[in-house]
């Protein structure tokens, strides 16, 4: 049985890492081009300062860019992600957001880009706010996207 990625995405709070991180997924848009992303300060995601676990950070945004162009570009598609850097600009004390999102435009450049079997490797940068809006990390995410050659 095939899930559909808006169900998957909702589902995925339940996945026991997200589970037991206190991540949770919300707010996808009907055109899968965006979703939020929350996780509230527990006991069991605080470091030893008490304040948000780095891994945890950086699990909220981790694997959605990826299952957003799945979902757009479609199984004929090599969509992997190649690099990553946080940058940590704040300690996380409380409750944290991230919104994460890929343009119309963007995803029509990199199928226009990849559609003759070449690689593409997007950038984009993500944020993590907490609840008064400062930046508490910034993402840099690489991916390498290729159209998979045809079967003969």
């Amino acid at each position: 049985m095939k899930l559909k990625m808006k169900t998957m995405l909702k589902l995925m709070s339940f996945w026991p890492p997200y589970l037991g991180a206190g991540v949770r997924i919300n707010n996808i848009s009907d055109d899968m081009t965006s979703l939020n992303v929350e996780m509230k300060l527990k006991f069991w995601n605080k470091n030893i300062k008490g304040t948000q676990f780095g891994g945890s950070l950086y699990s909220m945004i981790d694997p959605f860019l990826v299952l957003l162009l799945m979902h757009h570009l479609g199984r004929e598609h090599i969509i992997w992600d190649k690099s990553a850097t946080i940058h940590f600009k704040k300690p996380a004390e409380g409750k944290v957001f991230a919104k994460i999102l890929i343009t119309k435009e963007q995803i029509d450049e990199i199928h226009k880009k990849a559609i003759n079997g070449d690689k593409v490797e997007p950038k984009f940068t993500l944020h993590i706010n907490d609840e008064n809006n400062n930046i508490i990390a910034e993402i840099e995410k690489t991916l390498y996207i290729r159209k998979k050659a045809s079967k003969k």
